[in-house]
Parts: structure tokens; sequence; C-alpha cells
């Protein structure tokens, strides 16, 4: 069986003008568990953080970055048991590196229907309010203070 890596990547694409910060969020389906976050995904066997962040964006908001790099915020996160047979047995956690991407397309986000139902540009106020998992909220603080200096 081919597992996989117990990395992923958080990716917070932005929207930044001299009056404010928006960043986007996506909601997963109700049949993936219905919450908002900021674009995530696992790496492909040999594959860098920087390139899953950039073809997952790609892949699931269609938006090509005028810039994407990689933060210094990252977390570990365990492993749930309906995802634990994806990974080698004694894989427990999995290790999430976060990205910003500026966006300065003036497109909408295509998102693809059976992984996310919805999409929103957010201040960071109300993506706070939005997103289900600490990690992700913390990475967000993360971020926003980063875009703000």
């Amino acid at each position: 069986m081919k597992y996989r890596a117990p990395i992923q990547v958080l990716v917070y694409p932005f929207k930044q003008s001299e009056e404010k910060i928006e960043f986007l969020l996506l909601k997963r389906t109700e049949e993936r568990g219905g919450f908002w976050q900021g674009v995530t995904g696992h790496t492909e066997r040999g594959e860098k953080t920087i390139d899953v962040a950039k073809r997952k964006l790609l892949e699931e908001t269609s938006f090509i970055p005028n810039f994407i790099f990689q933060t210094e915020c990252s977390y570990t996160i365990g492993i749930g048991e309906e995802m634990k047979n994806q990974y080698p047995p004694d894989v427990t956690e999995l290790t999430e590196f976060v990205f910003l991407a500026r966006i300065d397309q003036e497109d909408y986000p295509k998102i693809d229907s059976l992984e996310h139902g919805e999409w929103k540009w957010c201040s960071c106020e109300e993506a706070l309010k939005l997103l289900k998992w600490e990690e992700n909220k913390k990475a967000l603080e993360y971020c926003y203070d980063l875009l703000k200096e």
C-alpha cells in the first residue's frame, strides 16, 4: 500500500490594499465536514512543500498567486481514525506548514463542488469567527500580523 507522507500545507490566499487585508476561505461540503478553512492539501511523494502549496491553490481555486511563500508557522495535528489507514501504522500525527499567497486577480475562485460548497473573502476578524480549528486560527493571526508589518 502507498502511504501519504505525514506532511500537509495550509495556504491563506489574501488580497491587500491600503485600506484592508482579506483572506479567502473555502467551506467544505457537508459530506466532508461542512467547515471553513484555507486551502489545504497533502504532499505527493518527493514533492516540496512550496510545490504542494502552488498545486493545491491552483487545483482548489484556479488562482495563480503574484507571490507565495512559506511562513515560519507550522504545527502538528493528530491523525483522525478515519485517516489512519492512509499513513504508515506508526504515524499518529502530521505537520502542517503555513503559506501566504497574494492574489491580485479579480476573478472569482473556481472551486470543486465535490470538495467545497462555498467561498468567501473575509477580514481577519470575520475569518477567525468562521474557522473551526484552533491551529488554523492561530496560523491566520500569525499571517495577519506578518502582513501588517
